[in-house]
């Protein structure tokens, strides 16, 4: 993280809920002074408020970065109130869902410097990861800068086209509902063999975390660990020809909700 142009002219933090506040508890615990940090949030949690942050105060006129967490039907009343600091050196990173490059620079000015960002829900524990993408006012230190920031909650991958972060949203942005509905059904499974639901759910939670920790972290792609738990004949295989159906299994369903949720996205994005 690029701290020290940060820290001298500061950071200002628009909406604190649970991506912000995750993103923020990463900054500080990485020794980003709190006296550098402005927060604008009208409702701030008691959390907040013990940081020593800056809370709804004046703000910088020319801060460092200024990074966008608001939902996005807040978009458009709290974005005014920073419009004064577009067209100039501050760096705009958002992370709204749907809000595009050229919605964000019809507010903060055409010459503003705008990194969009798609993180997803599992930064809330430091292990998401964020998709990024800037506009044309947007330098290699910039977007340094952003995924610096950015990394405090998880990976960070850049784009070469913000087409592509829609596609983003279809596969890790809503993937970690299509990963929680997988471990719903898959205990309910397990209490319809005859498991207890507490244990069906215990082993459905530790299975599924176990499985991504090991695909993360083995050197054989997620293909070959499939192969390397499936014995010939065996249970593994049984289920498989299930879930790898061509006409009801993953192979088709899973495309299919990817695409559903990126159409969506486009959707969003045209307003």
């Amino acid at each position: 993280m690029q701290e020290s142009r940060i820290a001298q002219q500061g950071l200002v933090l628009l909406g604190c809920g649970k991506m912000g506040s995750a993103m923020l508890a990463g900054w500080l615990g990485r020794g980003l002074p709190a006296g550098s940090v402005w927060v604008v949030d009208p409702h701030p949690s008691h959390w907040l408020t013990s940081t020593g942050v800056q809370i709804n105060a004046p703000l910088p006129k020319t801060p460092a970065v200024v990074l966008i967490a608001v939902k996005p039907q807040m978009m458009a009343e709290a974005l005014p109130t920073l419009a004064a600091m577009g067209n100039a050196q501050t760096v705009f990173v958002s992370v709204a869902a749907g809000i595009t490059l050229d919605r964000l620079e019809g507010i903060l000015g055409d010459q503003t410097p705008i990194i969009r960002a798609m993180p997803n829900t599992p930064a809330a524990i430091s292990r998401g990861i964020t998709a990024t993408v800037g506009n044309t006012h947007v330098g290699a230190a910039a977007l340094e800068e952003a995924e610096g920031l950015l990394s405090a909650v998880g990976e960070v991958v850049r784009l070469t086209d913000e087409a592509q972060i829609d596609a983003v949203t279809g596969v890790s942005g809503s993937g970690p509902a299509y990963v929680f509905h997988l471990i719903e059904t898959l205990a309910a499974a397990g209490v319809a063999q005859g498991l207890p639901e507490d244990l069906a759910m215990q082993l459905a939670k530790a299975t599924v975390a176990g499985a991504g920790a090991l695909a993360q972290q083995a050197e054989e792609d997620p293909s070959q660990l499939r192969v390397n738990v499936t014995s010939p004949n065996g249970t593994t295989q049984a289920a498989l020809e299930v879930l790898m159906d061509k006409d009801a299994g993953f192979p088709t369903l899973l495309p299919r909700a990817v695409k559903a949720a990126t159409d969506r996205s486009r959707e969003l994005a045209r307003g």
